[in-house]
């Protein structure tokens, strides 16, 4: 992997992290879902005149990519009402790159290497240290990490379809973009069933900059990831991503006052540690 590759994953990553910090403080995490999603729609509209359609060959890897989104955002919006984003967010996370690693070696044949494979284990091993030592403080709630752990799946199942489905589509950026149009669209219909679209709209017009600011991140974040997947390895590319854990930490500790202990600072070393190696693989 080379060096710009990796700093763009890393830069992803802590896009990554930021938008989850602003839906886990979100006193209306499913409407603030809903307007970040929004957001990112309008920006990859925006865009649209300088971005060619994707290949009609990654339609269906499209389609399949938005279905399993709303899965991944319920899960998200459900887990942070009862867990701590220094928790839960590792565990979602951290568990992904291991099963995303698997999931490209059986299904699309390709292996990062014995190096590659140690990285993504340091990583791995790394996040969810996370979450036991704070299951040894005694202040995880397990409701909640078996929804991330759930969830871990869920991100490993999209990972594997979006490589594929980038990959056939000719343009990593256009396929993010539309991508997201389709996840906000489906956002938007469950939000104003369930909540009704008059208080979306008023959610909208009250907190549309948070919106506007959570979309570029989270577009940017999974943009840069499946750029990357068409240049590197994904097994790789996903592991590398997952470091956000570690931006979520200092995150969480800065704005949310979370508890940052011995147990989160091993895991810090051995997540940087992992990309180290993958680095130098």
């Amino acid at each position: 992997m080379s060096t710009e590759v990796m700093l763009l994953v890393l830069l992803g990553a802590l896009f990554h992290a930021s938008w989850n910090a602003l839906v886990h403080g979100s006193t209306e995490k499913l409407l603030d879902t809903v307007l970040i999603l929004c957001g990112s729609a309008a920006l990859s509209l925006l865009a649209s005149p300088w971005l060619r359609l994707p290949a009609l060959a990654s339609l269906p890897w499209l389609l399949a990519s938005a279905v399993i989104h709303m899965a991944y955002f319920a899960l998200v919006i459900k887990s942070y009402r009862s867990g701590e984003l220094s928790i839960v967010y590792p565990v979602m996370r951290g568990a992904a790159p291991a099963l995303s690693a698997l999931g490209v070696l059986v299904f699309m044949h390709e292996s990062p290497g014995l190096q590659g494979w140690l990285g993504v284990a340091l990583i791995s091993a790394g996040i969810v240290l996370i979450a036991a030592g704070s299951w040894a403080d005694g202040r995880s709630h397990r409701h909640s990490l078996g929804l991330a752990l759930f969830n871990a799946a869920v991100i490993a199942l999209y990972t594997l379809v979006d490589a594929r489905g980038a990959r056939l589509s000719g343009d990593a950026l256009a396929y993010t973009g539309c991508l997201f149009v389709l996840n906000a669209l489906a956002m938007v219909l469950a939000a104003a069933w369930l909540r009704g679209m008059p208080a979306l709209l008023q959610h909208g017009r009250k907190h549309w900059l948070r919106g506007l600011g959570g979309g570029a991140c989270t577009l940017a974040s999974y943009a840069l990831a499946l750029w990357a997947m068409t240049r590197a390895p994904v097994a790789l590319v996903a592991a590398l991503r997952e470091t956000s854990v570690v931006f979520a930490v200092l995150l969480a500790a800065v704005f949310a006052r979370e508890k940052i202990g011995p147990w989160k600072i091993l895991s810090i070393a051995m997540v940087a540690g992992g990309a180290v190696v993958m680095k130098l693989g």
